[in-house]
């Protein structure tokens, strides 16, 4: 603790002193474990994000291209993965855990050379054994005691596909958005506290009892009495607005911030909105107030779509036709059916009415620039 003394002279008999003291900072450990507790299951802006972000991602259809889409059997798997999910709920656990750790893996089981299952693993219970030439030779999946060894088959392919985001120092493992947004996630949820103690004392600042003008002092006795009293009859909110009798001299006197030196409301919301921007998910959607960097909510959406969606499924829907679209007789690959997605109406119905007013160009073109195969007596001749 620092102490000031005043320079100048003042006109009281007693001393100006004046006390300030700024610790340091306690910041939340960066493991999974304690990043999931407190950035998702304790953080409503964060639990929104990786919610909205998951089942945004896992809705968005995929089409199959082989020689028989509709009898081949990835369509099969992609739709009823395993007997406990269905493939939109595979993809959105497999989308979540790749918000909360930057890391996400899909085990495939496999009969006679081929998937027949498909299941999300959990990243906090992954580890990576480390080849000799910088990147895994295998994977250790523990639960509980029990470790089980996923290694590659001869022919290369590994039963585990490990989805990751970019991290610039760790060849192994990805970074989470949340790690990036570890500490606004301790302003929010201390600020959260802080609020919820203040309402605990009555929604009042604290204060300090002033005794003893002349440098008299309470004995241990009357200090003890006083304590007691205070803090059964006049704290917590049940006690609100009830006054204090004071005796023998004490006088109160509040001890507290200047707004402008205690806005955690403002501290909150810049907390929620730099949470927010780790997740590409704009802050308008999450109802943030007082921001306003777009004009409306169907911009926000659709550059959530554009900017943070679409990018992400793009590239899990090649990792999954690379890791998968080989391992059948018929090879296949995945693409995204953007015309069945909701959210970009918008933009369909913009190019359709510029197609329609353009004149100069004839039907194929218009069904070329549009994403729609020729007819089919156009094809024929």
């Amino acid at each position: 603790m620092r102490f000031f003394r005043s320079s100048e002279a003042k006109s009281t008999s007693q001393p100006l002193v004046a006390l300030s003291h700024l610790g340091d900072p306690d910041w939340m450990p960066r493991d999974s474990r304690t990043l999931a507790r407190e950035g998702f299951e304790r953080n409503a802006i964060g639990y929104r994000c990786v919610r909205m972000i998951a089942e945004a991602a896992a809705s968005v259809p995929m089409t199959l291209a082989a020689e028989t889409p509709e009898d081949h059997p990835l369509k099969s798997l992609l739709q009823r993965p395993n007997p406990e999910q269905t493939g939109t709920e595979l993809l959105e656990a497999f989308f979540g855990h790749l918000q909360m750790s930057g890391n996400a893996y899909l085990e495939a089981v496999s009969l006679d050379g081929r998937p027949r299952e498909i299941y999300t693993l959990r990243p906090d219970r992954m580890r990576a054994m480390k080849g000799p030439r910088g990147w895994p030779s295998g994977w250790i999946y523990r639960v509980g005691g029990e470790e089980r060894r996923l290694l590659r088959q001869a022919d290369g392919w590994s039963p585990v596909l490990h989805f990751k985001l970019f991290h610039p120092t760790d060849d192994y493992y990805g970074h989470a958005p949340l790690s990036s947004a570890a500490k606004a996630v301790d302003v929010h949820n201390s600020t959260a506290a802080w609020a919820k103690a203040l309402i605990n004392n009555s929604a009042r600042p604290s204060g300090a009892l002033i005794y003893g003008r002349d440098g008299a002092q309470m004995t241990e006795t009357q200090y003890a009495r006083l304590k007691e009293e205070l803090e059964r009859v006049h704290s917590g909110p049940s006690n609100a607005g009830r006054p204090l009798l004071l005796e023998g001299g004490l006088e109160w006197r509040p001890m507290g911030l200047s707004p402008s030196e205690m806005d955690f409301i403002n501290a909150r919301h810049d907390a929620a909105r730099e949470i927010a921007l780790a997740f590409g998910v704009p802050p308008m959607l999450l109802g943030v107030p007082g921001d306003n960097t777009y004009s409306n909510y169907k911009e926000a959406n659709l550059a959530f779509w554009r900017q943070t969606i679409l990018p992400l499924v793009e590239k899990a829907a090649r990792a999954l036709s690379i890791w998968l679209g080989e391992r059948f007789e018929t090879p296949a690959s995945l693409s995204l059916d953007l015309d069945k997605v909701p959210a970009l109406s918008g933009e369909r119905d913009a190019l359709w009415t510029r197609l329609r007013e353009a004149d100069f160009l004839d039907e194929a073109e218009k069904r070329a620039m549009a994403g729609l195969p020729p007819r089919a007596e156009s094809a024929a001749t």
